[in-house]
Order: C-alpha cells, then sequence, then structure tokens
C-alpha cells in the first residue's frame, strides 16, 4: 500500500489578515476546513502541520493533527519558499520517524472549499500516471485572458500578446489556466529527491471550479467565500 503524506503548513504571521489560518471562516477556524476535509479523504495515511506558531500548533493537537515538530525560524520568514519547508517536514519524518512516503499533498489552509473529493481524485489521478505532479488549476476568464491583458509603456496602453482584431471576440480566445492558489499541490517523493522540485517535468492539471477556487488573501477573500459557503 503507498504511503501518503498529507502537509498543512500554516505560519503564524501574516500581513493582509493578522492571524489568518486561525481567523473565522463561517464561525470555523479557517485552517480547521483544510483539517476536516483532510481527515475525511480516503487515500491519506498520515497528516501533519507544519508551523512556527505555538496557538497554531496547539490548535492543530487538539484536532487531532500531527504535530511532529515546531519549524525553525529561518523556515518561516515571509520570503520563504515552500520547497525548503517541505524538504524539512520529509528530512524530519525520515531521520525521526522512519516514515518516508510515497506521495506528498501538500494542502494550504488559504483554500478552503476544497473538499476531500478534490483531494482524492488528484491524489487518484497523479497515482494512475507516470506524472510527477498534479496541480489544481482554473481556467483564466476570458477578461484576464493573456490577450485580454494590456501593459503600460511610455503612459500609453498596448496589448501584452500580439493579436489579430479576432481575438478581441471571447469565442476566439484560447484557453489559459491558472494555479488557484495553492488547494491541491499533490506529487511524488521521487520527484522531490531525484529533481528538487514539487513540479518536475510532468505536471498533470487538475481542474476546479472558479467557486471552488477561493485563495484566502484579504479580508474580501473571508467575505467571497463566506458568501459562497452560505449559498451552497
Amino acid at each position: 500500500m503507498k504511503k501518503i503524506l498529507a502537509i498543512i503548513p500554516a505560519r503564524g504571521g501574516s500581513k493582509g489578515i493578522p492571524g489568518k489560518n486561525l481567523s473565522n471562516l463561517c464561525r470555523k477556524p479557517l485552517i480547521k476546513w483544510t483539517i476536516d476535509e483532510a481527515k475525511k479523504s480516503n487515500l491519506i495515511d498520515k497528516i501533519i502541520l507544519s508551523s512556527d506558531d505555538d496557538e497554531i500548533m496547539e490548535y492543530c493537537r487538539k484536532q487531532g493533527i500531527e504535530v511532529p515538530f515546531k519549524r525553525p525560524k529561518n523556515f518561516a520568514k515571509d520570503n520563504t519558499p515552500m520547497l525548503p519547508v517541505i524538504k524539512h517536514a520529509i528530512n524530519f519524518l525520515k531521520v525521526n520517524k522512519k516514515y518516508v512516503p510515497d506521495y506528498i499533498l501538500l494542502l494550504q489552509p488559504t483554500s478552503p472549499l476544497r473538499t476531500y473529493k478534490h483531494i482524492d481524485e488528484a491524489l487518484n489521478l497523479l497515482m494512475s500516471s507516470d506524472a510527477d505532479s498534479v496541480v489544481s488549476v482554473v481556467e483564466v476568464p476570458h477578461n484576464f485572458n493573456p490577450y485580454s491583458v494590456m501593459k503600460l509603456k511610455n503612459g500609453y496602453l498596448k496589448p501584452f500578446l500580439k493579436y489579430n482584431e479576432n481575438m478581441n471576440l471571447r469565442q476566439k480566445k484560447p484557453k489559459f489556466y491558472a494555479r488557484n492558489g495553492a488547494a491541491i499541490y499533490a506529487f511524488t517523493n521521487n520527484c522531490l529527491i531525484k529533481k528538487n522540485s514539487i513540479y518536475g517535468d510532468k505536471i498533470l492539471p487538475y481542474f476546479m471550479k472558479r467557486e471552488e477556487s477561493i485563495d484566502i488573501d484579504e479580508k474580501f477573500d473571508i467575505e467571497l467565500a463566506e458568501v459562497i459557503i452560505k449559498n451552497n
């Protein structure tokens, strides 16, 4: 049976929303939305927290989440990339717990509308392929399509991409996809070790709807997520 590790990364510092990971979304701490769905997964066999914050760590322990370490300060800065955070967690588990996963799933608390069904579908997609990773994406709305985007040059608007007049038609624009915050990053441990990457060369898309792809970064995102949750 394959070992599948889910890592929930949650720093204490947040400039957009102070105490974001424990802030309330529909009367439930933001991080609990991710915890609850991770627990429902039929495929994940271990869930851990990576945090530098004592309050978040204590909350997650009470929720039954394994907190094997306190994240070192040098991995908890505003500009710290996610790769060293993940490698620190994997190395700690290998050395201290003798646990080496086959697949790793990164579940950011800032994607509260990602469900266990999304998680399991993405994992099954990865495990049934020879891909290095699966990344959740959302189709870019036509008004944000690269062919609709403008840039400033000497004070004047210029098209970001060259196009003919037909590109003004919505139906003529090619489809583009964007990562929907960090809802799902699933990758093989082999990719992490051999390619030093959570993406690798073969990246499969896992498509999600716009209303499932809210990424909590500022207070407006909380308000929008609450509207979607209440309407569903």
